[in-house]
């Protein structure tokens, strides 16, 4: 699926956003297809985000959850099924796969599974040498040596006159 809008001014005017450009592009996956096991996301502060998964019936053990760069992927296989015979199963028992794109810099905290909730803590760190600074503006390189060859002039000429 592609879009109507042309986004090449903006692909001029900025720098690595070509992966957002694309997404825009091309259209977003649908993900609603299969919309199980159903999830919150949730912010808990300017860098902090939980993301919660609804995985009754799961156990830890069951769950897998991979970090990959910018991309988070939660996948619950089901073990062997049990000689249970049900009249109605409402509890889903089949595999699932999740996939979260994750911002520049997200790490995960944390993952904790409670009450048929499997919790992921998220948080944003952006690297120090990537956070916005402010760089001084120094002499252009020739008023450097220009100035140094005033001040050691200047130091000679106040030798001699200590020196007299």
């Amino acid at each position: 699926m592609r879009t109507n809008f042309d986004l090449t001014p903006f692909r001029r005017a900025t720098v690595g956003f070509d992966r957002l450009f694309e997404m825009l592009e091309n259209g977003i996956p649908n993900q609603t297809a299969d919309a199980y096991p159903p999830f919150d996301l949730e912010q808990q502060g300017h860098d902090r985000y939980r993301i919660t998964l609804a995985v009754a019936g799961f156990r830890p053990d069951e769950i897998d959850i991979t970090a990959q760069q910018n991309l988070l992927v939660v996948s619950g296989r089901k073990g062997d099924q049990d000689e249970r015979s049900y009249v109605h199963r409402g509890i889903a028992a089949r595999s699932f796969e999740r996939r979260f794109m994750l911002g520049d810099y997200v790490q995960i905290r944390n993952a904790d599974l409670r009450d048929g909730l499997l919790s992921i803590e998220l948080v944003r760190e952006i690297p120090e040498e990537m956070k916005p600074r402010r760089i001084e503006i120094g002499p252009a390189e020739g008023s450097t040596q220009l100035s140094d060859q005033r001040d050691s002039a200047a130091n000679e000429n106040q030798q001699d006159r200590v020196a007299a």
